[in-house]
This record gives structure tokens, sequence and C-alpha cells, in this order.
């Protein structure tokens, strides 16, 4: 029996570990693309810090994408990390 269920944990950790291979190559592809698409931005939003921005639209919904040359004048509250998916505390 104890074999039975080792077999059974084994098995379920490799396909995790597949699983979040593929995921994780495709949030690197992601914004791989990403960089190569951004546009230079308008005036104003150099002066804002604004290396580039891309618009999109994905599931009914718009996204304007900015990337900062250094970092925005206020870091927002709540930060999204892509490499630790979960937002950390704090």
């Amino acid at each position: 029996m104890e074999a039975y269920l080792s077999e059974w944990l084994g098995l379920m950790v490799r396909w995790f570990h597949v699983i979040v291979g593929v995921a994780w190559i495709g949030a690197s592809f992601y914004f791989v693309w990403l960089d190569n698409h951004l546009r230079e931005p308008p005036e104003w939003k150099k002066q804002e810090g604004i290396k580039g921005d891309l618009w999109a639209i994905h599931g009914g919904g718009i996204y304007e994408v900015a990337k900062y040359q250094l970092g925005p004048r206020e870091m927002p509250r709540e930060l999204h990390w892509f490499k630790w998916e979960p937002t950390p505390p704090g």
C-alpha cells in the first residue's frame, strides 16, 4: 500500500512540475512579447517617466500598459509581482 501511495504522489509531483513549467514559460513569452511591442509614448507620458506603452484588448476589457524608465513618482500600495504570482503581503 505504501508503494502504491508513493507512486501516486510521485506522479502528482511530476505533473505539477510540468504544469508550473509551462505556466512559467508562458509568462516569460508574454513579457518578451510585451517588451517587443511597446511603442514610443506621447510627450506627456514621457514627462511622467514612461519609456513605452501599449494598448491591448482581452476578454472584453481594454488594457493600457506602461513601462517606466526607472519607476513612477510614487509606487502603488498594492503591486502585482508576476514572478511569485500571489501578491506578497505588505
